[in-house]
């Protein structure tokens, strides 16, 4: 899908614009023209780009290559930026989806190129149709709107991982099972690939803020450090829900130590109470030698009696000892 909107000073907002009037609306500096690619084949998006736009064989081969981490080129006439956009599969889910958005930034145009829809540049787009303002004031004041919603979308996530790492430290304490262990996994992997996308994003808005580009008007790095102090700030909450994930881990590892530690003081003590017992039976069992002399009597009642309660106390007698040993 190739979606078109064009500001001409004085009119209303034109959207599907016809390609074949592409050439003619850059010709005119006061324009300013958007132009975006969803989902589209190579094969349609290159003669466009290279033939109405003229960029670079290179920018091009990079913007539909789609492999490459944040980054920005100047190229004098335009600026090539490449962005990603974030977003869970589903609710539910803890698996985390990378979209990224290449950008053309030119002195009357932004052309945006992208494989799959990405949310944050719908909304841009709908909002420049609902409100001029953010698309008459210039090339770098919509790169600005699209590069602000995309940053936005990123906070709910934080929330969201937030509050499952506050789940998991209760679950932690109170019923570690191995669904925990799996769940903080997930949360390990989701926050590395959120520091290997923010960390160099942070970095391509810190040189939006500072470093001097012809199509970008030295007034608005305002805005480019407005969403670089976000950034700055996604990168800290990154690193402190990092340390809270290693924390529950450790954390977890810890509660199932202490658990099997208890099960292993249990069994232990069950097996040494029942050895004296264990070593009466054994001995007295024996039947390799034959009575030299007449042993009925320790058939009789009495010693069984006084036999059953040597069994019965010696166990306790023992537990008692070990309890005043402070052992258990």
């Amino acid at each position: 899908m190739i979606r078109t909107m064009c500001h001409i000073p004085g009119q209303e907002i034109r959207t599907n614009i016809p390609i074949k009037e592409l050439a003619d609306l850059l010709r005119d500096p006061a324009n300013l023209l958007w132009v975006d690619f969803t989902a589209e084949p190579d094969a349609t998006c290159e003669p466009i780009l290279t033939g109405i736009f003229r960029f670079h064989p290179l920018a091009v081969d990079d913007a539909l290559a789609e492999t490459h981490t944040p980054k920005i080129d100047d190229w004098n006439q335009f600026i090539y930026v490449v962005l990603n956009a974030m977003a869970f599969e589903s609710a539910d889910s803890l698996e985390l989806t990378l979209k990224e958005l290449d950008i053309f930034l030119g002195k009357n145009f932004v052309v945006t190129h992208h494989d799959e829809a990405i949310p944050s540049i719908d909304e841009a787009y709908t909002a420049c149709q609902r409100d001029r303002r953010y698309i008459s004031h210039g090339p770098d004041h919509l790169l600005y709107k699209i590069i602000d919603d995309i940053v936005s979308d990123y906070m709910p996530m934080v929330e969201k991982i937030d509050d499952q790492i506050d789940l998991i430290e209760d679950e932690v304490l109170t019923k570690a099972a191995p669904d925990t262990l799996e769940r903080i996994f997930a949360l390990k992997r989701i926050l590395l690939s959120m520091r290997r996308i923010i960390t160099p994003q942070r970095e391509v808005l810190n040189k939006l803020a500072r470093d001097d580009y012809e199509v970008i008007d030295p007034h608005d790095r305002i805005f480019f450090r407005d969403i670089y102090d976000h950034l700055v700030r996604l990168h800290d909450l990154n690193e402190s829900m990092r340390d809270l994930v290693s924390g529950a881990l450790d954390t977890y590892l810890s509660v199932v130590n202490n658990r099997m530690n208890e099960v292993m003081k249990t069994l232990t003590i069950i097996t040494t109470l029942f050895m004296p017992i264990s070593f009466i039976t054994g001995f007295f069992g024996m039947n390799f030698f034959q009575p030299a002399a007449d042993l009925s009597a320790w058939t009789s009642l009495v010693a069984f009696t006084i036999t059953l309660s040597i069994f019965l106390g010696m166990p306790i007698l023992m537990l008692i000892w070990m309890r005043r040993r402070t052992w258990i």
